[in-house]
């Protein structure tokens, strides 16, 4: 029988895929003596079991009225009791922070009658209140599902009915008011009346936050950061501690260090009389650490060494939530605190300089999509009018349209505008919104609120706490002084100094792009008057460093021009895995594959070909040329036939308006039966690839001709080239046979007439599953694999990428069909396993084959993961995408074996 229940002092960190992560950091910080209130978490066992059958299990009730008891009995106090009431805060708590969640639920156990024991216990009747509203309003809003503006609007009209600004400065009596209109509109809006019985109200609180699992905005977040379906969430039962009880209490969230920016030091927000939501959503304007410690300077020294001793036990930034009552410090949760990517790469290398960590393990501190992040660009110099000066809370450069609801930010995306969100405070129903964004605003909250938090976590531009701008989402305008702003204008905002300007503003390189351009040295010679940037990009070359370092896999680069071989090489390229030579043909070249495709002589066939010749030469010489000394290899075309070709509807209304109109035109009339005689139904599967050269021999020979001929003059000039020839779509080894044969004719010859040595590896290109079943054979006429991703992924799943991803991905993603387009990151157990079974077969003919992959998926972090550990020898990505692949192949390098944690 599984067991659902645990106490805090019966867990531990490493238990999160159980107790969720905040039940198991709460064990945590239990086990190490930290004042912790006393409570339990209920596992996510028993939310799977919900999710499955609907209801609550049997056993789940039993253990959490043991667990109630226990708790009880510690603290002398029972649940609801009208006297001296227990009451806990029940909380979501998945293994991974998840933000489209429901939110908390604070003072459970209140009702009409104990709240008047709460007044007598605690001698503060307004404090009872204010606590029994909250109750009435997180409940009807996250259990009940009533729309939370209309608690909002109600406080809001009774602050205007008494002539007071903040809710603190509403009555004991203005509270009891605000009750019973909370509970009006729980009846007016739900069908039932609050539930008075402290029990209930604890049940269906935990059936919210299980339902709360499968929410749309839970699920889009999942999508979005690739959280399985299948885990479900863990569910905090804690005993209240109250910041609400006057100006010795109080509510804070910290960090350990700059989640912005990484600089040392202790950094947060502090609330004083209010409960934790408070901080989180922004509704009131914060003070800071420092002012807490003027405030109360026993409790803040207390907190200093908790967080110290926290940072010191997780050997990581952590973010901390905490609750001052009566002087008294609680502390209600910890987690390795979520950082930007320029704070991930600041804070990795700090930590190793203190010798908490080591460099392998800041090198898995970090990610790829951290580091590009940091190569997106930055404001240049521009005089456009600065309107004002919030919070920086999540940096970038962010230029777009002015939106003021998520449903508009979807909408504009959709179409392809860049959108910032502005809203007064956000909350989890604006996740959609904030990820259709390239940047949000908001008028509230500090660097800790909502919406701080999750754009850090999403790598978001956010200026919050811009006090000044005055958000109006009726009349869909914002104002700064007497500046209007409406839907729709352009703003730009920079999220590392909060600043935001009216309009488009012009946007440089980042450091970091200069630094893989220009060399540490140069960088740092123009960052010099910046700590924080010098720092970062000191940063980035000592994890880049390591990585190249320790990493396994070569890092190629996918290029067809020589522009784009020294963009890849000046970003650490150690060769070209993939020259696709069909972008060679177009344009003014594309007549010339017609010519040979339709040419009825062989004459005529000759003269385009020998015309061609040249053309490729020049172009395989500037390739070679720029990667002097590495292996350069050159993918033979592999157009479909179609593709240079006459569009053949086109062309057969063109014979038919010129012979309707008596001039026929005889080359139109030829050229138009050729295209019949060759038009495809599927061409992608059709005449192509390695097919299309051994029905036309001298295509291929053109090309191994004009590469052989290019390394020559690359030797003669002192050069040191590694050219290689790639037959693409191998699907036996019989078609590899006949292209190597002549492609090792025509090399030998031109070596014997120039007088040189030269050897050019033949390779094929595994991107269809016989090949891949088959590999161990065409290792037999293979110098190399490439495992062309792409094409392998669409011949694999049967679809085509072009027709299938605006027809139904977003459907299948929607559904869990697909957690992710399975040509942005390797489909493991299908495409995958092709991959691995190639890899096998080929090693086991040729152990010293070399082993590569060029589709897309040599790019993308987590597939990267997949070919070091199938034990590719190379990875060729998109030159943009050098970088990044670095960093990945470096950290798949230091990762734990599977199965294992770190």
């Amino acid at each position: 029988m599984s067991r659902y229940v645990y106490d805090f002092s019966e867990g531990n960190k490493d238990l999160k895929d159980l107790l969720g992560g905040k039940g198991a950091n709460l064990a945590e910080m239990t086990r190490l003596g930290l004042p912790v209130p006393p409570g339990f978490t209920i596992t996510t066992e028993a939310c799977r079991s919900y999710l499955s059958t609907g209801l609550l299990p049997p056993e789940l009730r039993v253990e959490v009225t043991m667990a109630l008891r226990r708790l009880e009995d510690t603290l002398g106090r029972s649940l609801g009791d009208f006297h001296e009431p227990l009451l806990v805060s029940v909380r979501s708590g998945a293994k991974f922070s998840m933000p489209g969640m429901m939110e908390t639920v604070l003072n459970i156990g209140l009702n009409d009658a104990s709240v008047q024991g709460l007044a007598e216990f605690s001698g503060d009747p307004r404090f009872a209140w204010d606590s029994y509203r909250r109750l009435v309003q997180m409940f009807g809003k996250t259990v009940l599902g009533i729309d939370g503006d209309l608690f909002a609007q109600a406080l809001d009209d009774l602050k205007t009915a008494r002539g007071v600004v903040s809710d603190v400065d509403l009555t004991a009596e203005d509270l009891e008011q605000l009750v019973d209109t909370f509970k009006a509109i729980v009846r007016d809006h739900s069908g039932r009346d609050f539930p008075q019985h402290p029990r209930e109200q604890l049940d269906l609180t935990i059936a919210a936050i299980f339902t709360s699992w499968n929410t749309d905005r839970a699920r889009l977040y999942r999508r979005r950061e690739r959280i399985p379906d299948d885990l479900g969430t863990a569910v905090t039962v804690m005993s209240m501690v109250f910041g609400n009880l006057g100006d010795t209490s109080g509510t804070g969230v910290c960090f350990t260090r700059d989640p912005s920016t990484g600089v040392v030091g202790t950094y947060g927000d502090y609330l004083v009389n209010a409960q934790g939501e408070d901080v989180v959503s922004g509704i009131r304007n914060t003070l800071s650490l420092q002012d807490f410690a003027e405030l109360d300077h026993a409790a803040h020294n207390e907190l200093q060494v908790a967080m110290r001793r926290l940072e010191t036990h997780y050997r990581d930034l952590c973010d901390i939530e905490f609750t001052v009552e009566r002087g008294k410090l609680w502390m209600l949760q910890t987690r390795v605190g979520k950082r930007t990517a320029a704070a991930a790469f600041r804070i990795a290398i700090q930590l190793v300089d203190e010798n908490l960590i080591t460099m392998d393990e800041a090198l898995s501190r970090v990610s790829g999509a951290q580091l590009d992040k940091l190569l997106f660009p930055q404001f240049g110099p521009h005089s456009n009018e600065l309107l004002t000066t919030a919070m920086p809370a999540s940096p970038g450069a962010a230029v777009g349209s002015v939106v003021f609801d998520s449903p508009t930010a979807e909408a504009w995306a959709a179409e392809g505008k860049d959108v910032i969100l502005v809203r007064r405070e956000t909350n989890p129903d604006d996740l959609s919104g904030m990820i259709a964004a390239v940047g949000v605003i908001t008028s509230r909250g500090g660097k800790t609120s909502h919406a701080a938090v999750v754009a850090r976590g999403m790598g978001l531009t956010c200026v919050v706490g811009a006090h000044e701008v005055s958000v109006d989402p009726v009349a869909r305008t914002f104002t700064v002084g007497d500046r209007t702003v409406h839907e729709g204008d352009r703003i730009a905002i920079d999220g590392g100094t909060g600043e935001m300007f009216l309009g488009d503003v012009p946007v440089d390189a980042s450091p970091v792009v200069r630094y893989l351009r220009d060399g540490l040295e140069a960088t740092l010679e123009t960052t010099k008057d910046d700590q924080d940037v010098t720092d970062l990009v000191k940063a980035v070359h000592l994890v880049l460093t390591h990585a190249d370092e320790v990493r396994r896999l070569h890092v190629h680069a996918n290029a067809d021009t020589p522009e784009d071989a020294h963009r890849a090489r000046s970003l650490g390229a150690e060769g070209i895995g993939l020259c696709r030579t069909e972008h060679m043909f177009l344009g003014e070249r594309r007549v010339l594959i017609e010519r040979i495709v339709l040419a009825d002589e062989d004459a005529e066939r000759q003269a385009a070909m020998d015309a061609l010749v040249p053309l490729q030469r020049t172009d395989f010489l500037g390739l070679l040329t720029e990667m002097d000394g590495l292996p350069c290899t050159i993918r033979l075309i592999d157009p479909p036939l179609h593709e240079f070709l006459p569009d053949y509807t086109d062309l057969a209304v063109k014979v038919a308006l010129a012979e309707a109109a008596g001039t026929p035109n005889a080359h139109d009339v030829t050229v138009l039966a050729a295209v019949a005689r060759m038009h495809e139904s599927n061409p992608m599967l059709g005449l192509r690839g390695v097919r299309l050269g051994l029905l036309l021999p001298g295509l291929f020979a053109l090309q191994v001709r004009a590469l052989a001929e290019a390394a020559v003059e690359r030797i003669k000039a002192g050069g040191d080239p590694h050219p290689e020839i790639m037959v693409p779509l191998v699907a036996s080894v019989m078609e590899l046979h006949l292209v190597r044969d002549q492609a090792e004719a025509i090399v030998a010859e031109v070596a014997e007439r120039e007088g040189v040595t030269l050897r050019i590896p033949v390779g094929a290109m595994i991107e269809l599953p016989r090949a891949a079943l088959t590999a161990g054979r065409i290792a037999t006429a293979a110098d190399f694999f490439s495992f062309g991703t792409n094409d392998l992924t669409q011949t694999t799943w049967g679809f085509s990428r072009d027709d299938v991803e605006a027809a139904f991905f977003s459907t299948y993603r929607a559904n869990g069909v697909l957690t992710v387009s399975p040509f942005e990151t390797i489909d493991a157990l299908g495409v995958g396993e092709l991959v691995r079974i190639g890899v096998e077969q080929a090693r086991s003919t040729r152990p010293d084959i070399t082993l590569g992959v060029c589709g897309e998926h040599g790019g993308d972090p987590e597939s990267i993961a997949f070919f070091h550990r199938v034990g590719l020898d190379y990875i060729s990505c998109s030159p943009f995408r050098v970088p990044v692949a670095r960093l990945e192949a470096g950290r798949a390098a230091v990762a734990p074996p599977d199965g294992e944690t770190s």
